[in-house]
């Protein structure tokens, strides 16, 4: 006979969570970056050396320039120091683009910053693989610096856009 199985906790409940303001939470999201809410929790096995990704392939931003909106593939890694990103205040942030008014550059570099500002992390890198604008594909690409040494960092493995062919 199987162990009866409890059920999922209704709040935060894990050691560091207790003053998150959407997780577990309705959340409206936000309108734009400046709005948006970034959340840490406590990073587990703070003694060891290991790579958080988040890749968002449909990233939206709009042009500043004529209001229509880009799209991108957007791979972030990064080594926790003593904090990680809480994963819905990270996607309400990159959601908050989508109206949001920047050159591709601007927006790649602006959200890797604020990460590092909130996080503190022992090494942080973005990749973002911008779709064609005006015919050309613009990709950015930022790190804090080199990566620890023995850390595994795995290629990003996003194939640069070819077109139709």
């Amino acid at each position: 006979m199987s162990e009866p199985v409890s059920p999922a906790p209704t709040g935060p409940s894990a050691p560091g969570t207790d003053a998150l303001s959407q997780l577990g939470r309705q959340t409206v999201a936000p309108t734009c970056p400046e709005e948006a809410v970034l959340e840490r929790v406590p990073a587990p096995h703070q003694d060891r050396k290991y790579v958080v990704r988040f890749t968002a392939p449909e990233f939206t931003s709009l042009c500043p320039v004529t209001g229509q909106p880009d799209f991108a593939h957007i791979v972030l890694d990064y080594i926790p120091g003593k904090w990680i990103v809480e994963s819905k205040s990270l996607k309400l942030y990159l959601t908050s683009f989508r109206n949001h008014g920047a050159f591709h550059e601007d927006c790649s570099v602006t959200i890797a910053a604020r990460l590092v500002e909130l996080l503190d992390p022992q090494w942080l890198r973005i990749g973002a693989y911008w779709y064609p604008r005006g015919g050309m594909p613009i990709d950015v690409f930022w790190q804090t610096g080199a990566a620890p040494e023995g850390v595994w960092i795995p290629s990003q493995d996003v194939p640069g856009y070819r077109g139709r062919g």
